[in-house]
């Protein structure tokens, strides 16, 4: 995968997300070995790549801090909230069919999409880690498409809920090693010990799969669910380690135990507005933020969405806040691409590195053009990209100084191969199926 070793960005309006440099009309962007070398306005850089921004945003990448991508590909069978063919049902009973392969397959596919969105980080939230060749095939995925990112090693569809994930496994992957190109880090995913469609995992399950995660120096996730947040504090189990999924049904003092612990909580907005998790109350993004617990945002599925777009899921948070506060209580378009960026990086423990445009970080870079037809014309560009913004507009994706997408054509990957690869993999997979899940499937 090419990167050049000095390229620069010419004449973008450059939205750092760094509170001290704040924001750039008409500035470049130098870039030398994949990390920014300087910003500012008429760089000279005698014969480096020249890459023209001029009438596009200058952004960092968005960064996914949870995302199911083993089940990509099964959007083709989920059916929203249906009883028998919705989210719950298909993964749970298409989940334990799937060879690495499938993994493989599903992986690169989700991240073709988020890519496209101009996400350049995503943590790779695999509850569907059935083996060790599973796990291996989505970490080769990740690597093979280029992005940055965590994978969160967890647990197979079928596994027992009384018996411990693979801990030894985990082990081996972190023993192992992962890939050179330094892009990627290892953290797992718990089960919940809590009433939730999967099943209520023991408490002392729980406690053991996060004390031997721990024991390790790695991170955890897990999926909040109303009252999680206490089961946790009882047993000592919260900790800055820790990143909760889904900010719905908490209490004021859970929200202050979340905060004092230093636990982290990620919303996937577009899935809590308009999906099963909408039953269990409002996205309580305002109740965090007041008590300054870390938040982030997240796709969850782009299975269960039926897309990755992350422009959608600022727009989804905007859209819950004004619904339960009006103009009593603002949340600004730069506070959400906050959120998107810079925020996302704190989450998965990565700021140092990305997030915001400053010299000395790593060059994950994305361009939005502002001349297309449902953006033009730009007076505000993050009110244009909370607003506006949908992934055809977005230009160009680089990640460590390697352009992945440029002119919004993918050059790092052969997107066509990929679509056709998930698509045999779903018929593959709805072959093997109980009929009631894959009735007339036909993988266009």
């Amino acid at each position: 995968m090419r990167r050049d070793s000095e390229l620069i960005i010419r004449g973008g309006y450059v939205l750092t997300m760094d509170p001290v440099l704040g924001d750039m009309p008409c500035a470049d962007v130098l870039v030398r070995d994949g990390q920014i070398a300087w910003i500012g306005p008429d760089i000279e850089a005698k014969g480096a790549r020249e890459v023209d921004a001029r009438g596009m945003i200058v952004m960092p990448g968005f960064v996914d801090t949870h995302w199911h991508l083993w089940n990509s590909s099964l959007r083709a069978l989920v059916r929203g909230d249906d009883a028998v063919r919705g989210y719950f049902p298909v993964t749970l009973g298409i989940g334990p069919l799937f060879t690495p392969e499938d993994s493989y397959r599903s992986v690169r596919l989700g991240l073709a999409e988020g890519i496209a969105s101009g996400i350049t980080t995503v943590n790779n939230w695999s509850h569907n880690t059935r083996s060790a060749a599973h796990a291996d095939a989505e970490i080769r995925a990740m690597d093979d498409m280029g992005v940055r990112g965590r994978f969160s090693y967890g647990w197979g569809q079928e596994s027992p809920l009384d018996r411990p994930m693979d801990l030894d496994d985990l082990a081996r992957v972190q023993r192992n090693g992962l890939p050179e190109s330094g892009l990627l880090t290892l953290g797992a995913a718990v089960r919940t010990p809590v009433s939730n469609p999967r099943g209520v995992v023991p408490i002392e399950v729980v406690a053991a799969e996060i004390d031997g995660i721990r024991r390790l120096g790695l991170p955890v996730t897990m999926h909040a669910r109303p009252g999680v947040v206490s089961v946790l504090d009882q047993h000592g189990l919260l900790g800055r380690d820790l990143q909760l999924v889904h900010p719905q049904g908490i209490s004021a003092d859970e929200c202050v135990r979340l905060a004092e612990s230093g636990t982290s909580m990620t919303c996937s907005p577009v899935i809590e507005v308009h999906y099963a998790q909408a039953t269990r109350g409002e996205i309580q993004f305002q109740e965090l933020l007041d008590a300054k617990v870390q938040q982030s945002l997240s796709v969850d599925s782009s299975a269960a969405s039926a897309n990755a777009d992350f422009f959608s899921c600022m727009r989804a948070l905007l859209w819950s806040h004004k619904q339960r506060f009006g103009a009593n209580v603002a949340l600004s378009p730069k506070r959400l691409l906050e959120l998107a960026t810079i925020d996302g990086a704190r989450d998965l423990g990565i700021a140092d590195r990305v997030g915001s445009l400053v010299t000395g970080k790593r060059a994950d870079i994305i361009l939005v053009r502002t001349g297309d037809p449902n953006m033009a014309p730009v007076v505000d560009p993050a009110y244009s990209l909370v607003y506006s913004a949908q992934p055809a507009n977005v230009d160009t994706v680089m990640v460590d100084g390697r352009i992945l997408r440029r002119h919004g054509r993918f050059i790092a990957c052969d997107h066509e191969q990929i679509v056709h690869e998930a698509r045999e993999s779903v018929r593959g997979l709805a072959s093997r199926a109980p009929q009631h899940l894959c009735t007339d499937v036909c993988c266009c």
